[in-house]
């Protein structure tokens, strides 16, 4: 494998030419020296060694996504497993690629595990998702490192930022909707809850579109259950047993899916049978049929948002927001039929 060495003296220029022009300081490098190494690079098939960089610089050039979510052992693909995840993580690492930077997956359960992480990976700093005011934070809210929190609802979010979503509204919206087209049994699926997360502000948007309809909120109407396909199926099909409910909000396009699977394998139709609305609008909605309506977040706008944020921190230039919350909208498309 080529070195720095190696470059230096096949160009007959000393080291510290060489590592000037591979570190971009090129004003202090003639052009035609610059054009006569970047040829040897290209010839050698030089590959800077980034561990040895990050010892001289104390900068790794890498920002971890950690994700705080006890990892799915049902088959359901874990934190991966929602391809919104996929596609927010995919904005995020195009913006830190433009910018030099590397991005890291990691999923830790508690405390210690992200000592160990810290402990073992030097990262420049931390994206964390779906944090709670818990000891997992305490200990979040004392570690020295840029840090950008996503979809998180916390009192104090200390040296922290956030970047979150109108979730309250995407509740309240989608549940209006499907009372404006005369339902008023309407389930409630979702992942397990936490209270002050995201899936907790999308119920209260729910219970608020009930109260303003006259309609009373039932803890009956309320189905938890994780993202793994055959658990999203089974509660498909257990809905399909309910001759009182006429329609479904699930807080994940992902959660919609499996339900509507499990309906129609039941023989319940979609929408003639009972009628469901998702949550985020991923590409999904448009391959099942029928096609999904959903409550719209722009994703990719999202994860650039926060991978801005991060670069801001990284280059002690910190946003001049704490904390941005992106709007929602409905997109209606074929599996809401009004009554």
């Amino acid at each position: 494998m080529a070195t720095i060495k190696d470059i230096a003296h096949k160009a007959g220029v000393s080291y510290t030419t060489v590592s000037n022009v591979i570190h971009n300081r090129s004003n202090r490098v003639s052009p035609a020296t610059i054009e006569l190494i970047n040829n040897i690079i290209k010839e050698l098939s030089y590959v800077p060694n980034m561990s040895a960089r990050a010892l001289v610089s104390r900068s790794s050039k890498v920002v971890a996504i950690i994700n705080h979510l006890v990892p799915n052992k049902d088959g359901g693909g874990g934190f991966m497993g929602d391809p919104f995840h996929s596609a927010f993580i995919s904005s995020i690492e195009d913006t830190l690629r433009k910018n030099g930077y590397y991005l890291m997956l990691r999923t830790v359960e508690d405390s210690d595990d992200l000592h160990e992480f810290l402990t073992n990976w030097n990262v420049d700093g931390l994206f964390l998702t779906g944090i709670f005011e818990d000891d997992f934070f305490d200990t979040v809210s004392k570690l020295n490192k840029p840090t950008v929190l996503i979809d998180s609802y916390l009192s104090d979010y200390h040296h922290m930022f956030n970047v979150g979503l109108q979730d309250y509204q995407g509740g309240y919206i989608a549940t209006r909707y499907l009372i404006e087209n005369n339902h008023h049994h309407i389930a409630f699926a979702c992942p397990p809850l936490h209270e002050g997360g995201v899936v907790f502000e999308r119920l209260c948007g729910y219970k608020k579109a009930l109260k303003e309809s006259g309609i009373p909120f039932d803890e009956n109407l309320i189905f938890e259950t994780e993202f793994a396909t055959h658990s999203t199926m089974a509660l498909g099909t257990k809905l399909a047993e309910r001759n009182d409910i006429t329609a479904i909000f699930a807080t994940a396009d992902i959660l919609a899916a499996g339900i509507m699977s499990g309906l129609q394998q039941s023989g319940r139709k979609v929408p003639d049978d009972i009628s469901i609305i998702g949550f985020d609008d991923i590409n999904l909605c448009r391959l099942v049929m029928p096609m999904l309506t959903t409550v719209h977040q722009d994703t990719a706008k999202k994860g650039e948002i926060a991978a801005d944020f991060m670069m801001g921190l990284l280059e002690n230039n910190p946003p001049s927001m704490q904390s941005a919350i992106l709007p929602v909208h409905l997109k209606v498309r074929d599996s809401v039929r009004k009554l």
